[in-house]
This record gives structure tokens, C-alpha cells and sequence, in this order.
């Protein structure tokens, strides 16, 4: 289980909510399929290699990886390990829970600034419904409290099993 913060492509003449019902709406569950094979336009790919260029240079360095499904990267090094999946309309950053305190405050600082070079470079529009906040304009503070409650509470009741 991840802290989730969801990229998406809003669709002209909807919100946020609206593309995210739209989306879901289209969605057919299928526990036998395997997801649809990622195929990015020349656009979305342009998109990919600036994020990628982008938070390698400002943030730092990043292993990546391209999937049949996505293209994905995570940071590497202090302060933790951030994860994002890029589908081209879509996308998402993850966090483990293992975070709390002073640490979380320091993953959720990345996590915020990664996502609004996602933002800036990619056009899509992030939201953490974790803590139901834009990460555009959201506090990284705010999820670092999320994230450090959840890690703090599944150490204290899931740690030894």
C-alpha cells in the first residue's frame, strides 16, 4: 500500500472530478485483462523526456524505466524514494509508508515538488486525495501528516508481522 497523488489530462469543458468520472465511467474491470499497452503520441512522449530531463537536473538523480504499460522513474537517494508512473493522460506518484516525523515532511517536500514539474511540463493536473488538496497549491505538511499517521499507525499495529 502507497500514498497516492493522481496526474490526470482534465478534459475540455470539465473539472478535475468531471474527467475523473468520465474516465471511471469508461473503465471496465477485468481481474483476467492486463492493462492497455501504453502508446504515447509524440506529444506525450516530448512530455515524458521533459519531466524526466527536468527533475534529474533539479532534483537529482532518478533510475527510469519503460513498461509495456508505463514509463516510470524513482528518485534516488536521501530523502526517500518517490515513484512516478506515467500513462500519457495519466499518472501517479507513490510513496511507501514507511515515513514519519521529520522524514515525512522530507519525501512529501519531493513528492510536491516532482508532481509540479509533472504539472509545468506534462500539462496534466495533480490532486492528492489523500489529504484532498491540488498539488499546484497544496501543503506538503498537510501529507507529510497523512503519511507519517499511516507509517506511525501501521508500525505500532502491523510492525512485527
Amino acid at each position: 500500500m502507497t500514498y497516492e497523488i493522481t496526474f490526470v489530462r482534465v478534459q475540455p469543458g470539465l473539472t478535475l472530478q468531471g474527467t475523473l468520472d468520465r474516465l471511471n465511467a469508461d473503465f471496465e474491470f477485468d481481474v483476467d485483462a492486463d492493462p492497455p499497452l501504453l502508446r504515447l503520441t509524440e506529444a506525450e512522449r516530448g512530455e515524458w523526456d521533459r519531466v524526466l530531463g527536468r527533475v534529474s537536473r533539479e532534483v537529482g538523480p532518478v533510475e527510469a524505466e519503460e513498461y509495456l504499460y508505463s514509463l516510470t522513474f524513482w528518485t534516488v537517494g536521501p530523502p526517500g524514494r518517490v515513484k512516478f508512473d506515467y500513462r500519457g493522460d495519466m499518472g501517479d506518484i507513490e510513496i511507501p509508508y514507511r515515513y514519519s516525523g521529520p522524514a515525512a515532511l522530507a519525501v512529501m517536500e519531493l513528492a510536491y515538488r516532482v508532481a509540479r514539474i509533472v504539472e509545468e511540463e506534462s500539462g496534466l493536473t495533480g490532486h492528492d486525495f489523500e489529504v484532498d488538496q491540488p498539488t499546484r497549491t497544496g501543503d506538503p505538511a498537510k501529507a507529510a501528516a497523512r503519511l507519517g499517521g499511516v507509517a506511525d499507525w501501521a508500525q505500532r499495529n502491523l510492525g512485527g508481522r
